[in-house]
């Protein structure tokens, strides 16, 4: 009997680590906190839910809260925006009570609506906090998984050239999101698009070609499967290097330096990797002055890739030329050590 496989499910978002919430925590800086009446929460049922638990409210909020009290969609919102700023706040399940005992599942489509509003205004991380507010409610909810993962993107190329931890953390959120959305939503078209991308920028080209087979299968957008047909086209020859690459990485030299070095000829003589990885393929086997010549190119077209200064100071170390090993040794140490 053949077992049922089982549907991949998202991650509980408040139990889940959580890489970027540490650059939003400055959108509740404008949130003070204050209570509920007992009066009031034993009026509402929700004595026993709200007891001593703080409310957010804007500075503004205040004066109406104890005055007339607020409308309960922006105690809400308030409150959503507290657990997509920081799903793992203390009182995260108390304002998801709240939400709930007011509240059905189309508050989760507000949220989304609201975050993707942002989002054409430029406010990718207050729409970043909504959606995550939104997976909070409902981990699964296919819009908001992409909607999230997409703002995550535009996060990150907003930032590029800037802080290298914000650009790393948003695009790995962004890659798990749009990976999540084509496990649980396989014929969900727009996620296989996003994905390929992201793995072309990584350099990850058989992926790309496997993602974008998955688009072109689902998608009914001509214009976009116009586009990524001939993307496809140009990944035949990083594909093959690729897959050289892996050859020297598994061990096969031969095999790897034979896919690789016809490559030397052509357009692709300017990526540092062939070069670095003919050089790990010749001086495996044995060919010291082809792997030397390697590494060189590969450190003249990427100055502090310190795995191939590594190599050229254990080759001439094994050469006996101890002054040309000492030279990449602190070539080495310089774009080692911290700034």
């Amino acid at each position: 009997m053949i077992k049922e496989q089982k549907k991949p499910t998202a991650p509980d978002f408040i139990a889940r680590k959580d890489r970027v919430g540490k650059f939003l925590e400055k959108l509740a800086d404008d949130f003070v906190f204050d209570e509920f009446q007992k009066s009031h929460l034993e009026k509402e049922g929700l004595a026993e839910l709200m007891t001593g638990v703080p409310i957010p409210l804007r500075p503004q909020d205040v004066v109406d809260f104890h005055a007339k009290g607020l409308p309960l969609a922006h105690v809400a919102e308030n409150m959503a925006r507290i657990m997509g700023i920081n799903p793992q706040f203390a009182y995260v399940p108390q304002y998801i009570g709240y939400i709930r005992h007011y509240f059905n599942d189309k508050i989760v489509d507000a949220l989304i609506r609201e975050g993707r509003d942002e989002a054409e205004q430029g406010q990718f991380e207050p729409a970043a906090v909504h959606f995550r507010a939104a997976l909070v409610l409902a981990p699964d909810n296919m819009h908001a998984m992409y909607s999230y993962a997409r703002v995550c993107r535009e996060l990150y190329l907003a930032e590029e050239g800037g802080d290298p931890n914000y650009i790393g953390q948003f695009k790995a959120e962004s890659i798990e999101y749009f990976e999540l959305c084509t496990q649980i939503y396989p014929t969900f078209a727009e996620p296989w698009y996003f994905l390929g991308y992201a793995y072309l920028n990584l350099g990850l080209y058989q992926k790309t070609a496997l993602v974008w087979k998955e688009f072109l299968k689902y998608s009914q957008n001509g214009k976009d499967k116009k586009e990524i047909r001939q993307r496809m086209e140009q990944l035949t020859d990083p594909i093959k290097i690729e897959g050289g690459c892996n050859h020297i990485l598994a061990g096969r030299w031969g095999e790897g330096v034979d896919t690789l070095l016809p490559y030397r000829e052509t357009s692709f003589d300017g990526w540092w990797p062939l070069h670095y990885y003919l050089g790990v393929g010749f001086a495996r086997m044995g060919e010291e002055e082809e792997a030397i010549a390697s590494f060189r190119k590969a450190l003249s077209l990427s100055p502090s890739h310190g795995e191939s200064m590594e190599e050229l100071a254990r080759l001439y170390e094994s050469r006996g030329e101890a002054e040309l090993a000492e030279k990449y040794r602190r070539k080495l140490a310089l774009v080692s050590s911290p700034e």
